[in-house]
């Protein structure tokens, strides 16, 4: 039976990849000024044909207001729960793109496109997974249900109605991470660090808090005297009509770490900060975090065995002659209590006149290694690639931690290139197909 799986997603390949184009060509940014639709109308035009997809394959289907939707299979009481969303993050400069971010363009075998690894080539591979179980006559003798989110790049606020309203999942997965199978998460905790105290400087930098940014605009005074200083830091920038770009890095803010991020709004505050602009935000950003994504000056060596190093991304800053506003996104260990990490962060912002307000919050996950979905997603996994594997940490935030007993798994693999929320964002055909597969043998032995 596992050859005839893997034959009939093959037969889907070209399917596949032309539905995955279609969606990307779709812009479904979030538009909170759209009075009609909760995120948007073309979050709400993507969730409708994703729906219309799935109706077409033979799925039951269900439209819940713009918030969420869901395509289901199969009889019986218990609920297995395939948990995706539809909802992407801006597409940055365009100028960094080698394609339209939103053409959906096959070029060198990969799919290109915001949204194409994160999250809509795997939640649309994990839907043509299924119907090539559907397919073949297997027994759903649980139900299999997709579960489409529209707000996960922000505030989630998608599946909290799902949660109010529908019959929870008795377990699950969300293809939205890596192989194998993540089966603990760190805390997220999203924050503004504001200050009332006035300053001459006018900055209005960064854009989504999950996201290290790589551009940070400066066209105010001293203009000259900043660059000697960037020169002098060999912090590169790019000179424009009417200012200048430093230039960063761009990565998910789970990996702001990486020795590769590099922070363009903590550059360019070290520089000002250091020819003279000692603003209470600048002071912060400049002596506290510089270009430690660690946070080492609010919490010493924070790490786990579970999980990892909390991390630190200073993802915005907005100063103007009313207010300063940093914003802050968090990534700390599984053992780490919030109160804790809130104190620490606290004690710190007392001392530069900031005021700390909580915008985000999403508690820690750990399912054990021995959990039966843990278990059975790892045995695929090893049977599929033939490494042998261990379940994983993330400092993501994906649909796992909003349901028991779910674990992130895939769709990109250890070698595969990581380029959610980068220009260029890409998935590989071949990684695309050999994780479908994946998910469909998954599945089946879920449904044993």
């Amino acid at each position: 039976m596992r050859e005839k799986i893997k034959q009939r997603v093959d037969f889907y390949k070209d399917d596949i990849i032309n539905n995955i184009s279609k969606s990307i060509q779709i812009p479904s940014v979030i538009d909170e000024d759209d009075k009609n639709f909760p995120f948007g109308e073309q979050i709400d035009i993507c969730l409708k044909e994703t729906l219309s997809l799935c109706e077409n394959l033979g799925f039951k289907t269900y439209y819940k207001d713009g918030y969420y939707g869901y395509a289901e299979v199969g009889e019986g009481d218990e609920l297995i729960g395939i948990l995706c969303h539809l909802d992407v993050v801006p597409e940055g400069d365009t100028k960094e793109w080698k394609v339209p971010p939103f053409s959906g363009t096959v070029l060198d075998n990969k799919i290109y496109g915001r949204g194409a690894q994160d999250d809509k080539g795997p939640a649309i591979a994990s839907i043509y997974a299924v119907k090539s179980l559907m397919d073949l006559g297997i027994e759903f003798n649980k139900r299999v249900r997709f579960i489409f989110g529209t707000d996960e790049e922000n505030l989630w606020r998608c599946i909290k109605k799902y949660v109010e309203n529908e019959e929870i999942p008795s377990y699950g997965f969300t293809p939205d991470s890596v192989f194998p199978p993540i089966n603990a998460e760190k805390g997220l905790l999203q924050v503004f660090l504001t200050s009332k105290n006035k300053t001459n400087l006018k900055l209005n930098l960064g854009n989504a808090l999950n996201s290290v940014p790589d551009k940070a605009f400066y066209n105010g005074c001293d203009l000259e005297e900043l660059k000697e200083e960037l020169e002098r830091l060999n912090f590169e920038y790019e000179n424009l009509e009417e200012g200048i770009n430093v230039i960063g890095k761009a990565f998910h803010s789970q990996s702001c770490d990486k020795k590769e991020a590099i922070n363009a709004i903590s550059r360019l505050s070290i520089a000002l900060y250091n020819i003279g602009n000692t603003c209470d935000t600048i002071s912060f950003i400049a002596n506290v975090i510089g270009e430690d994504a660690n946070a080492n000056n609010i919490i010493r060596n924070c790490f786990d065995d579970v999980s990892g190093k909390l991390t630190f991304n200073i993802a915005r800053l907005n100063i103007d002659e009313n207010s300063q506003t940093i914003g802050v996104d968090i990534r700390y260990p599984v053992t780490l209590e919030k109160e804790v990490l809130i104190n620490a962060l606290n004690k710190v912002c007392n001392e530069y006149n900031l005021e700390l307000k909580e915008y985000d919050y999403l508690k820690p996950i750990y399912v054990p290694e021995d959990n039966f979905l843990v278990k059975t997603l790892l045995k695929v996994f090893e049977e599929e690639t033939n490494i042998k594997g261990k379940p994983l940490s993330s400092g993501g935030a994906t649909y796992a931690r909003a349901l028991d007993n779910f674990v992130a798994f895939g769709p990109t693999f250890e070698n595969s290139n990581k380029t959610a929320h980068q220009a260029n964002e890409h998935i590989e055909i071949d990684d695309l197909m050999k994780a479908t597969n994946i998910y469909a043998l998954s599945v089946y032995e879920l449904l044993k």
